[in-house]
């Protein structure tokens, strides 16, 4: 190398050094504004959607552009997170409740929910889900008078206003929801309200939440989505719609119409059978009236909360206690007026469920002792009588309606009514019914303990099985269920010890020992609860007849049959309907019997 290039290599070298000491450094944008840009893309990149899905909106109708913010109102019972952009709620968490594996109870869920409203304007529809709104509403913790306002506005072209409200109340599951736009027109159209919901799995059975899970809406009458465990479900329906819940087994997640109804209602459901995390994703779409939107008058009041009777029946909206089902029409008063309001007055004084179910069997059983009294000395005639009941069928053991006319023929004599044995199994049975029904659907029994069942809202695993079995068996063994299999046909074994045997095509008795069997492929994956009250009512219903048998002579008794065919042959004693009626059969059967003679002896002649 030359002297020169050696010496111009040197000064670039220290011009080089000279830059970096001299030249100062560009500064580096704060945290905060690097949120700004980021939000800025974010918000472009959020109109960039599928075309399947994407609504006509206006990227830059949001002036001026607002950072992400959530705002938190707390309360006992809830946590509820709203954000800015789109104004809505982000997630609902209830405190106190769990999910079946003990986690937290979230009702909306981030990236698990999703709300959009499309909100007409003069120049094109505007997606609001995508504006970012802006809000001098702080964090809040509630007590429990107190309630928190929270206020959201946007502002679209042509200077539109938007603004949405809620109204968080310190207790309870009801949050007002409010939203007003000062625009004018459009007044014929309606804002689309569109919500989308997983629903996460919040009980242990993952099958049996399929076969429940809903979407109840209320027009003049409760309608339900059909219900599929493996297939989507779909509806419209164009008549104004008052109110709508998403249904979990237990909770609930709805918006209410206060004055004006929504409008052009849709919803669907689907199912993923593969999905171990989702239940079902739940689709509801409704018109919100432009026009009361304009006037301020579109209020509504979304419920987030557990599907409690005691709690829904206090919503102000047209017959919401409904979301608890509580059987069929004939069913819904014994369920509605005696066994709920019996249950919650015993649950103020026991707090062990299965106590309470005990408690429950014995106030039921009580108030029908009279019944079982009646039917208990029904059986016992009917076993006095059951030598000559052997007897009448020997003499005709090929003549079924010679055997059924004789024994009718008996009745009449002693004055018994095989019937009023069965007055307090009729009885009795509405009520068996009814808890069939309420039992599944009592959130109170939801993770409450009792003996070996962890809880008493579902099936108790006592025994875990490799396999699944069908019929209903699954993969477990109910030990409630187990019981109260053993309990019916013990109660079989002694009813069939007390009733003589009925002629007839079907054997009676053994239809006793075969229905308990059936009831146990059936009822294995139902709530302990249920099995427990069914295993219960059947032990105090053979303790009850066992102590009323102590009090029953039989000797007084056949005495009183002795009395009453002397009387009757004598025409002394007064004829019952019952027994009115066995006589009006008797000779009916008599008429007809004469008649088969007759034409059989003309058919001979000819």
């Amino acid at each position: 190398m030359d002297k020169n290039f050696i010496i111009g290599l040197v000064l670039i070298m220290l011009m080089l050094i000279g830059y970096q000491i001299l030249v100062p450094k560009p500064v580096e944008p704060t945290p905060e504004e690097q949120v700004v840009q980021d939000t800025s893309k974010a918000s472009v990149a959020s109109t960039i959607v599928p075309d399947s899905i994407q609504a006509p909106s206006q990227s830059n109708d949001s002036v001026p552009q607002i950072a992400p913010k959530e705002l938190v109102i707390e309360t006992a019972d809830t946590r509820v997170v709203f954000t800015n952009k789109g104004g809505v709620m982000k997630e609902v968490l209830l405190k106190k409740y769990k999910t079946y594996d003990q986690k937290p109870l979230y009702l909306i869920a981030e990236n698990h929910n999703s709300f959009r409203i499309i909100f007409p304007t003069q120049t094109g529809d505007v997606n609001l889900t995508d504006q970012f709104f802006s809000t001098t509403s702080e964090n809040q913790t509630l007590t429990g008078k107190d309630s928190a306002i929270v206020t959201y506005q946007t502002t679209l072209k042509n200077n539109q206003v938007v603004e949405q409200t809620y109204v968080v109340h310190g207790t309870g599951y009801v949050i007002d929801y409010g939203i007003k736009s000062n625009g004018s027109g459009l007044a014929d159209k309606a804002v689309q309200f569109n919500w989308n919901n997983d629903l996460l799995q919040l009980e242990n059975d993952m099958s049996k939440n399929r076969e429940v899970v809903t979407i109840n809406y209320y027009t003049d009458e409760l309608l339900s989505l059909p219900t599929s465990a493996t297939s989507n479900e779909e509806e419209k329906t164009a008549d104004p719609v008052k109110w709508f819940t998403i249904k979990h087994k237990y909770f609930l997640s709805g918006l209410i119409a206060a004055k004006h109804a929504l409008t052009n209602v849709s919803l669907r459901a689907d199912v993923n059978p593969n999905d171990s995390t989702i239940v079902k994703t739940m689709h509801v779409t409704a018109g919100i009236p432009m026009s009361a939107i304009q006037k301020g008058d579109a209020k509504y009041q979304f419920f987030l909360g557990p599907n409690e009777y005691h709690l829904v029946d206090k919503v102000k909206a047209e017959n919401f206690d409904q979301n608890v089902y509580l059987g069929y029409a004939f069913l819904k008063p014994i369920n509605k007026f005696f066994l709920v309001p019996l249950f919650n007055f015993l649950e103020k004084f026991v707090g062990n469920y299965g106590l309470l179910i005990i408690l429950l069997v014995l106030f039921v059983k009580t108030l029908l002792t009279p019944l079982t009294y009646k039917s208990y000395i029904s059986m016992a005639k009917m076993k006095l009588l059951s030598p000559e009941l052997e007897q009448i069928r020997a003499q005709n053991p090929d003549d079924m309606a010679k055997q059924q006319q004789d024994q009718m023929k008996l009745y009449q004599q002693v004055g018994v009514s095989p019937l009023s044995g069965c007055i307090p199994v009729l009885a009795t049975m509405p009520i068996l019914f009814s808890l069939f029904f309420l039992f599944p659907n009592l959130i109170e029994l939801r993770q409450q303990s009792f003996l070996w069942a962890s809880d008493l809202s579902t099936y108790d695993s006592f025994i875990k099985l490799p396999v699944t079995i069908p019929l209903g068996i699954g993969n477990h063994i109910s030990l409630f269920t187990i019981l109260m299999t053993a309990s019916s046909i013990g109660y079989a074994y002694y009813n069939n010890q007390v009733t003589p045997t009925q002629p007839g095509p079907v054997n009676m008795k053994m239809l006793g020992y075969i229905m308990p069997l059936m009831f146990m492929f059936v009822l294995n994956s139902f709530p302990a609860g249920l099995t427990f009250y069914y295993f219960v009512s059947n032990v105090v219903t053979i303790a009850q007849q066992l102590l009323i048998k102590r009090f029953v002579n039989e000797d007084k008794i056949r005495a009183i049959l002795e009395d009453n065919r002397k009387k009757n042959a004598n025409g002394e004693k007064k004829q019952n309907k019952f027994q009115k009626y066995l006589e009006k059969s008797l000779q009916a059967a008599d008429e007809a019997k004469k008649k088969q003679a007759e034409l059989e002896k003309r058919s001979k002649k000819k």
